[in-house]
Formats: C-alpha cells, sequence, structure tokens
C-alpha cells in the first residue's frame, strides 16, 4: 500500500518526512494541502490533525503527524536512516530534538515572516533577533560537520534529513551556504543521493505566493 504524504512545497517541516520516505524508498505519493488558501484550518483537515499543521502521513490505518514522528515511523518501518546502534541512534535522535528546537523551529518562523507576510507587516527586531539565533544555530552544524560527512556515524540518517528540512529553500532568511563552508558541502552530498530532489519539485507548491 502507497503511504500518502499531506504536504506543500514551501513546508520545511513536511520536506523532512518527504526526503525521509524517499531516501528510505518506502512508496509514498504527495497530496496536496492548500496552506495559503486557509486548508489546515477548515474542519475537514482539522479532523486529519487536529494541529492544523503539515506533514501528515496516513499509511493504511496508521495516521501520523508531527516530522519527527513521521521519520521515526519510516525508519522503524523500513530498518533505514535510523543508524546502526543503539548509541547511534541516540545520537540521532539527539540531533533531530535539536533542530525541532533549536534550527528548524526558528528557519521556519523566519523564512515565513521575510518572505509570505506582506512587506508592511514583516516586524524587523523579530527577524532580527530570530537570526542572530540561527546564527549560532548554524555555527554549532558548522563545526559539527567540520570533521565528518554526516550528521552521525559513516551513513545518511534522521539526523542529516531533520538538520537540512530549511537549508534548501532558495527565499532568503539570513541564511547563506557560502558562510558555513562544512554545511555547504554536507548540504551537496545529500543532494547527490539516489532520490534526492530540491523540496519544490519532491512536493507540489504554490509558486505564486513565493517570494
Amino acid at each position: 500500500m502507497t503511504a500518502k504524504l499531506y504536504c506543500f512545497g514551501e513546508s520545511g517541516n513536511a520536506y523532512k518526512a518527504a526526503l525521509t520516505l524517499t531516501l528510505a524508498q518506502m512508496e509514498w505519493v504527495p497530496v496536496f494541502v492548500d496552506f495559503f488558501n486557509g486548508e489546515t484550518r477548515q474542519p475537514a483537515f482539522r479532523a486529519l490533525n487536529e494541529m492544523g499543521e503539515v506533514p501528515v502521513l496516513v499509511d493504511g490505518d496508521t495516521v501520523l503527524t508531527q516530522s519527527a514522528v513521521i521519520q521515526d515511523y519510516v525508519s522503524s518501518k523500513t530498518g533505514k536512516l535510523g543508524g546502526r546502534s543503539a548509541a547511534e541512534r541516540r545520537e540521532v535522535l539527539r540531533w533531530m530534538f535539536w533542530d525541532n528546537h533549536k534550527l528548524s523551529g526558528q528557519a521556519g518562523a523566519t523564512r515565513f515572516l521575510m518572505n509570505f507576510l506582506p512587506p508592511e507587516k514583516r516586524p524587523a527586531e523579530v527577524i532580527a533577533f530570530q537570526q542572530g539565533r540561527l546564527k549560532a544555530a548554524y555555527t554549532v552544524l558548522n563545526d559539527h560537520l567540520a570533521s565528518r560527512g554526516w550528521m552521525v556515524g559513516d551513513q545518511v540518517s534522521l539526523a542529516d534529513t531533520a538538520c537540512c528540512g530549511y537549508l534548501f529553500y532558495p527565499e532568503p532568511f539570513g541564511f547563506d551556504r557560502k558562510d558555513w563552508p562544512h554545511v555547504d558541502r554536507w548540504l551537496d552530498r545529500i543532494a547527490a543521493l539516489p532520490g534526492w530532489q530540491h523540496p519544490y519539485d519532491m512536493m507540489p507548491g504554490n509558486p505564486s505566493d513565493r517570494a
């Protein structure tokens, strides 16, 4: 049975799930969610996910929300991307939790404020504060990748598909790959994996709403 991923191209969190499904070679199809026209606030979608967010994975009778939960499910089902040992799995989880709190959680909000709000509604002080926090996160990520090819161990894992979630997007949010050479090299390594696609190619989106 082919799993369904409710998503839209602009969502970095949905991209984490989509990329994980793809690299784990699990059959899936995208189901477009029209976020920018309010679909996630509608009763039908709230019945699917009370949180009103993407991604949502429907795999037979299993319905899952939150990108990290979906990633863990895919890894558990396929036996891929979870690390080679219990110690590696704990390290994968450590970086996934860090990403959710320190990297993606900041990057998603900052990118939204800078690109998807009307210019007159963009809060400059909030954006500057967020970018400061993101710079600290980029520093941690860049330093971690200075002496390794992957986030954990010697192969791609959920830690990679989590932490890269927002870093392939073209819209400005205070991240420039050339400023972070180890991150840049790592992103190229991910993009060279079989099946990799840019988020706007992997998931349907709203081209007219992009900055």
